[in-house]
């Protein structure tokens, strides 16, 4: 049986950021990643938007760390010419219905250190986005747009130049607490089996979390979270999009609607909407179905009425990896160690858990002292 100092379980971008943070501290670390390669899953298949922290409730998690993080991830890929924009954001209201919906979002950008965010009428915005409708809306400059591959990538560089292994094709499907650490039976191989002691394990499996958590003996598992899937299909522009800034209507229960992200080349592309699924033995169906457009242009027509028809095909999906399930508010990002000093397990980390990236690194780091 092998053993090592660290081990962190998920090549994605917050388990990117974790090997990195925990390398630069001298700790000796071997990233465990089941697909083949980085950032397969949830951070791929996301809106590669830069947060502002706008929407989340004043001092939890998700607020904190999102405009901390934000700040720390600008500054990051100014230093290492990681390709990003900061674009900004309307956020529209296209009833007179939903203007109260508006100034809640203004007042807890206000109370979460986001003062940059104003008000702008309707003429306002039609100024600055010209094929733009609606009655009222917010303007949030911080908001951005990044290469979110190119991001992992250098903090792959950063953590492997500080000594961090990783280990590719490499599935967790065991373990057991120790009382100097935790024992993990790794497959890595159709055949191939072996046992890995580590003094600390940091989970950072995103959808799969919670269920890896319920495969290691001695955690408590009354405390461990349930998992629920929120699916999020997107759809891409055809052509050029007459957009300059990216526009989200006001949040919808699950998501925060169906709304215009751009890429660093101007692409539109729009979306997540918000499908509840429950994986199969055979793991998640990302396929869009062409039949959800329907309701893509409808919801896009309320801020675009000059959307063409056939302007839209379908592009990818992602899955929000949920700890809270439908109907109820989000749950915020959960970091737990069920009651062992040698595990911690992230949950719910959901946008904006790329934004917050790098500060949830620093928070991972903070709980291990």
């Amino acid at each position: 049986m092998d053993k090592v100092d660290c081990v962190v379980i998920g090549a994605g971008v917050v388990g990117l950021a974790v090997a990195r943070a925990l390398a630069l501290r001298g700790r000796e670390v071997i990233v465990l990643e089941s697909n083949p390669a980085i950032g397969m899953e949830t951070s791929s298949r996301n809106s590669e938007v830069i947060h502002a922290g706008l929407y989340y409730p004043t001092g939890s998690l998700k607020a904190t760390l999102c405009v901390s993080g934000r700040d720390a991830l600008y500054r990051y890929c100014s230093e290492r010419d990681i390709p990003h924009k900061r674009c900004g954001k309307l956020i529209v209201a296209t009833s007179e219905s939903q203007t109260a919906k508006l100034s809640a979002i203004l007042a807890q950008a206000d109370a979460n250190g986001c003062s940059e965010v104003t008000s702008v009428d309707a003429a306002e915005a039609k100024s600055l986005e010209p094929q733009l409708s609606c009655v009222a809306a917010l303007f949030s400059p911080m908001t951005g747009i990044i290469d979110s591959h190119a991001y992992m990538l250098s903090m792959q560089g950063d953590a492997e130049n500080a000594g961090a292994l990783f280990a590719f094709d490499s599935c967790v499907i065991s373990g057991k607490t120790t009382e100097s650490g935790v024992m993990l039976r790794v497959r890595s191989g159709p055949d191939t089996e072996m046992e890995l002691h580590a003094g600390t394990v940091v989970n950072c499996a995103g959808l799969w979390a919670p269920r890896l958590a319920r495969h290691i003996d001695g955690l408590d598992q009354a405390s461990i979270p349930a998992a629920y899937f929120a699916k999020g299909n997107y759809y891409s522009l055809s052509g050029k999009a007459p957009f300059s800034r990216l526009v989200y209507p006001v949040p919808e229960p699950g998501g925060l609607g169906v709304h215009l992200t751009l890429d660093l080349g101007g692409q539109a592309r729009f979306g997540p909407d918000v499908e509840w699924i429950m994986p199969d033995e055979g793991g998640i169906d990302y396929a869009v179905d062409p039949g959800r457009s329907a309701a893509f242009y409808r919801e896009i027509r309320c801020y675009w009425p000059d959307l063409p028809d056939g302007a839209l095909q379908p592009a990818y999906a992602g899955v929000r990896p949920k700890i809270s399930p439908a109907g109820t508010p989000a749950a915020d990002f959960r970091f737990a160690s069920h009651g062992s000093k040698h595990y911690l397990g992230l949950y719910g980390i959901e946008s904006p858990g790329l934004t917050a990236s790098l500060a949830i690194a620093e928070h991972v780091l903070s709980l291990l002292e």
